[in-house]
């Protein structure tokens, strides 16, 4: 890669941490280096998660996601931890301060990953420039990661997944034809195993077969997703890094002023649970889920009351947040007349990474939920995807970034940069 092709386009890192939660919990404990190690919810009962875990403990078959009581009949001398929440998002700040020393082009996409534009700070060829972040951050903070070096963020997600840990990989537009057609279409960057079951009735099997895919099928397929996809497949993505995408969707919510002032308890959940209808519809409609829940109160007198929790599990469903609802309500209403009702959801979490990072939410309760998901998955191939809605989805413009995480504990020192 010649420092003369480079500078014709955009030069986009994408810095992805190795194994992050354990890789932290070895700087912390050496001791634990080089051992199999997985961070796992309840890991004390036998229904426990496996979030991530250790390179060592990969080379046993454990997985993210399984359970814990198979992952240790894989390795009987897994250690377990519980996950470090506070520790992690420490190390994630000092990670992401050290990234924009080199750029103030840097947008988080979650704890452990972001996006970097170099292309107007590029002094000495990007792979030297690749090199030492990913040796600062080694030496710094005792964490590896692999770096993807593209013209697009596409390209350069696809890229740091191709060599880990401490990969360095450049992927280049004129090599999209030789080293991604081949690779099976559920491995693409944005491609679930759930719609690369659909794109397998096609007839599409490999990320070639979507480069060169009927747009009107894939469109009838997939929706506008279906054209994006089959864009991304041919190496194009004109999506901007944006730094300042940590402030996009802070919240969603509702609040509704009633039409006379209200002291029925049964009529007031009427009013939180249309509120909490609406609620999901956007947060559907945004593709995010809420990890923390507030309510409004306005009494007949105007004196107004907000309280807000934090929750277990990120939820966007209308009962899970009618639940919620109540229960805060119930909690803080006083017994007088109501003049108006509110319910928000904040920290919200883009949909595609609200399960990346397992041990930031509690899902054996999705575990449980999953026949019935699969129950309308197959509802919908039968009889058509119309046939059962659980709400809208937004069509994003493209150039629109989106969150991912709860990215709050960034705000304070993005704003000192």
């Amino acid at each position: 890669m010649s420092e003369t092709n480079i500078k014709k386009g955009r030069v986009i890192f994408h810095v992805d941490m190795n194994s992050f939660y354990a890789s932290v919990e070895m700087a912390y404990n050496p001791s634990l280096k080089g051992k199999p190690l997985a961070i796992a919810g309840n890991p004390e009962e036998r229904r426990g998660i496996i979030v991530t875990c250790s390179y060592e403990a990969r080379k046993f078959g454990v997985k993210t996601t399984m359970p814990l009581w198979q992952a240790k009949k894989l390795c009987p001398q897994l250690i377990v931890k519980t996950p470090n929440h506070e520790l992690y998002r420490k190390i994630s700040t000092k990670m992401f301060q050290i990234l924009r020393e080199y750029t103030n082009m840097v947008e988080p996409v979650s704890i452990d990953e972001g996006y970097l534009d170099i292309t107007d700070f590029i002094t000495v060829h990007p792979l030297k420039i690749a090199q030492n972040i990913q040796g600062r951050l080694l030496d710094e903070l005792d964490i590896p990661c692999s770096i993807g070096i593209a013209p697009n963020k596409f390209l350069a997600k696809m890229a740091s997944d191709m060599k880990k840990p401490l990969g360095i990989t450049v992927l280049r537009k004129r090599d999209v034809e030789k080293i991604l057609w081949p690779m099976p279409v559920h491995e693409m960057h944005g491609v679930g195993m759930k719609t690369a079951e659909k794109l397998h009735k096609l007839g599409i099997e490999k990320i070639g077969d979507l480069a060169v895919a009927n747009e009107i099928q894939l469109k009838n397929l997939l929706g506008i997703n279906g054209i994006r996809l089959k864009e991304r497949a041919n190496g194009n993505d004109f999506r901007p890094v944006d730094p300042e995408s940590i402030y996009d969707y802070k919240s969603i919510g509702n609040s509704t002023t009633l039409p006379r002032d209200v002291n029925k308890q049964k009529d007031l959940f009427n009013v939180l649970q249309k509120l909490a209808r609406t609620v999901s519809a956007r947060l559907k409609n945004k593709e995010v889920y809420t990890t923390s829940l507030a309510i409004t109160i306005r009494y007949k007198d105007r004196s107004t009351l907000t309280r807000s929790k934090k929750l277990g599990n990120p939820i966007q469903d209308e009962k899970d947040i009618f639940e919620q609802a109540k229960i805060l309500f119930l909690k803080n209403w006083n017994g007088t007349p109501v003049r108006l009702l509110g319910v928000t959801g904040n920290d919200l979490v883009e949909e595609g990474h609200a399960f990346k990072q397992l041990d930031l939410f509690s899902f054996e309760q999705d575990a449980k939920e999953e026949p019935l998901l699969e129950a309308i998955d197959y509802l919908r191939e039968k009889f058509g995807e119309d046939i059962i809605k659980r709400g809208l989805k937004n069509i994003h413009k493209e150039g629109q970034t989106n969150t991912s995480f709860n990215k709050d504990f960034l705000l304070d020192d993005y704003n000192k940069k």
